[in-house]
């Protein structure tokens, strides 16, 4: 079995090494084997269980939560619901986050659109009935 130093995990999943250690300190880790000198020894499973911490971690969960979760798999069946529940939840609020992304790409969008078409006429006078700009006069 192929195992990953962790500067090779570092580097696979673009994180710092420090990062690696500090989860590892909060107990994020518990399923990393390490040598006798301490030196930890990564699996392929291991890379694809921090994948999973990241795209907890990329929703906003604290890491609390996150040792909850690392903690409840090391518990088996015995914690499917209480999984089942978290990434369901976490489902919600990426799907709140995307809801408002997509108002502020449809902001920024209108945006574009409003100084390219100033831009072609020279003015922004074009845009005067309707116009919701910021004015600013020093």
């Amino acid at each position: 079995m192929k195992t990953y130093s962790i500067s090779d995990v570092a580097k696979e999943l673009n994180l710092t090494v420090y990062t690696l250690r500090y989860y590892d300190k909060e107990g994020l880790l518990p399923f990393v084997e390490r040598t006798e000198s301490g030196r930890r020894l990564f699996k392929e499973t291991d890379i694809e269980a921090l994948k999973v911490i990241e795209c907890l971690k990329s929703t906003g969960m604290q890491i609390k939560e996150i040792k909850s979760f690392i903690d409840w798999c090391g518990d088996g069946d015995a914690t499917l619901q209480q999984r089942y529940s978290m990434f369901m939840e976490r489902k919600a609020t990426v799907e709140a986050q995307l809801e408002e992304l997509n108002k502020t790409m449809e902001l920024i969008k209108h945006k574009c659109w409003y100084y390219e078409t100033a831009l072609e006429a020279g003015t922004e006078d074009i845009h005067k009935d309707n116009k919701i700009e910021i004015s600013y006069t020093p």
